[in-house]
């Protein structure tokens, strides 16, 4: 099964000054535009960053103190003319500094570059200790590697799984507790740790058929992370939120709507107090390529979102973030490449200021 470039929705991240970082794959390594100044409305970029190989998908992952790890798969030409895959980070200590060189982490395989050319894109998420990093692997289960308290890492594990359709997402808890999110065929695995920096442990597959390119993460409160995906039937969102001490086989997705322009690829997700309420905010891109954005009550996905369009085609997903003063921050790519932004007014609501090209 080969690699597919999906769209991600990370790629807009607040740093450790308070200022956001819009990063984008691009031929040859990845584009940076930075805010001038936490909160906006200024930015710098894009700026190019060369990375000879990255492949044209990077995810990301931020520790609570504002570093962001950057992680992707580079793929290179030998001198005896064989290609060599591997994972790849690098971290993003200050906005708008130099990333640290980036450092490589294998692959599950070893020597082996047959079977390392099969690896899926990175899903990455940072726990009490950490980074890990998550790949789908060459027979179709899934393999991590993750970091310890002291920086060393330690070797890929096979977490098992099967049938993975190249598909994954992860998050963690308002408690610190890592989950992973694997959309396969037939069926929508998920792993979860019982403890902040513990093993992740395989929970009870959630039938479904869901879409590949369509998974993502996002906490939910109370030690809860959702889980959402779109169903291969008609393409509509649905959602899985399991509380801790919920029975695992007594939970099933809730549908997301209604629309009537269905979404595609992942769903951004954040949350935020609006108008004094626990929010989850979501954007998607729509089947016409407008951003669209919805809002419900954190925990209370059965209130269904109801989407409202905004701003001009986009292409890939869009990104959302909170900037330093906590408005969010909705963002997308235009399809020849231009980053654009759009900001919530100080107002009531989730009203969105109007959408500026940087």
């Amino acid at each position: 099964m080969a690699r597919t470039a999906t769209p991600t929705t990370g790629w807009l991240v607040r740093g450790q000054d308070g200022r956001l970082t819009a990063y984008a794959p691009a031929e040859g390594g990845l584009l940076r535009w930075t805010e001038t100044h936490p909160g906006g409305p200024g930015w710098t970029g894009p700026e190019q960053l060369v990375v000879p190989g990255l492949e044209p998908y990077l995810s990301l992952c931020r520790t609570p103190q504002g570093y962001v790890y950057l992680f992707g798969v580079r793929t290179r030409v030998t001198d005896d003319g064989r290609t060599e895959t591997d994972v790849v980070y690098a971290t993003q200590f200050q906005p708008g500094r130099a990333l640290t060189p980036w450092r490589s982490i294998g692959t599950p395989y070893g020597q082996d570059r047959e079977r390392a050319a099969l690896i899926g894109a990175p899903a990455a998420v940072v726990d009490k200790n950490g980074p890990q990093v998550f790949v789908r692997n060459a027979g179709g289960g899934v393999c991590g590697r993750r970091q310890d308290a002291k920086g060393v890492w330690g070797a890929w594990t096979d977490m098992k799984g099967s049938n993975v359709l190249d598909s994954l997402a992860t998050a963690v808890t308002d408690d610190g507790r890592a989950e992973l999110l694997a959309l396969c065929d037939g069926s929508a695995q998920s792993w979860r740790q019982d403890e902040p920096g513990g093993p992740l442990r395989r929970v009870r597959n959630i039938t479904a058929e869901p879409l590949p390119g369509s998974a993502s993460c996002a906490p939910s409160g109370e030690g809860r992370v959702s889980h959402f995906w779109r169903d291969a039937s008609d393409s509509a969102l649905r959602v899985h939120t399991r509380a801790p001490g919920d029975p695992e086989d007594d939970v099933v997705p809730v549908p997301l709507g209604p629309s009537d322009d269905e979404g595609t690829g992942p769903v951004a997700v954040l949350r935020t107090t609006i108008d004094g309420h626990d929010c989850t905010v979501l954007a998607q891109r729509t089947a016409s390529g407008l951003p669209a954005v919805a809002a419900y009550p954190t925990g209370d996905e059965s209130a269904g979102a109801f989407w409202s369009k905004t701003g001009e085609v986009c292409a890939g997903a869009p990104a959302m973030a909170l900037d330093a003063l906590g408005r969010v921050v909705l963002a997308a790519f235009a399809p020849d490449g231009g980053l654009c932004v759009a900001r919530q007014k100080d107002e009531a609501g989730l009203a969105l200021g109007r959408w500026v090209r940087v």
